[in-house]
């Protein structure tokens, strides 16, 4: 029996978006027990196995953990030198 969920990332690839997806999903408590990260072109692909306290998430926290995904991934950009 598998105590954890699988999450499915796609977005375009950039310096430092595996290290801010792992934040992301850690700031709302989520538990990343394994993953994989592959890039095709532009575009970065991730797999998480992901749990909440050692069990799946049910589906309010997966739409949670979603809005927060699509929130940061959708958000612009900002490059330093343009302050």
């Amino acid at each position: 029996m598998f105590h954890f969920s699988l999450l499915v990332v796609e977005s375009a690839d950039r310096p430092g978006l595996l290290v801010d997806l792992v934040k992301i999903i850690a700031d709302i408590n989520i538990t990343v027990q394994s993953g994989e990260f592959d890039t095709e072109g532009l575009l970065a692909k991730a797999k998480f196995h992901v749990s909440y306290r050692g069990k799946p998430l049910i589906k309010a926290l997966q739409q949670v953990l979603a809005n927060s995904l699509r929130y940061f991934l959708r958000r612009p950009t900002t490059e330093d030198a343009s302050f």
